[in-house]
């Protein structure tokens, strides 16, 4: 299975069908970015490497995670995420879909 193309995008609120908790995507690569000493002791149902992965601010907590798109669906709640660090990456949601900040080098 390798599928480059992203089915959820940048500020897309996300239910992990696994561990039961929403979040919302920050960033996403391609296909698994990380070591593969962090897969082994971090990725427990040890999804596909190759798929894309994502970055996902967690709800009602300080942690942000990264997820196979498998793991993943849409949260349907259109409920705010509560996160420390919401400010850094979007400045508002609308229709449950949070408005990333341009970010300028």
């Amino acid at each position: 299975m390798h599928r480059s193309r992203a089915e959820y995008g940048l500020g897309q609120v996300i239910h992990h069908r696994l561990f039961n908790y929403r979040g919302v995507i920050i960033d996403v690569d391609p296909f698994f970015a990380r070591s593969n000493e962090w897969y082994t002791v971090m990725a427990k149902s040890k999804p596909a490497k190759e798929q894309p992965w994502y970055h996902v601010l967690v709800d009602d907590t300080d942690y942000m995670t990264y997820v196979a798109e498998q793991n993943l669906e849409v949260d349907p709640s259109n409920c705010p995420i509560n996160h420390p660090e919401l400010a850094k990456y979007f400045h508002g949601c609308k229709g449950g879909l949070y408005k990333t900040k341009r970010i300028c080098n």
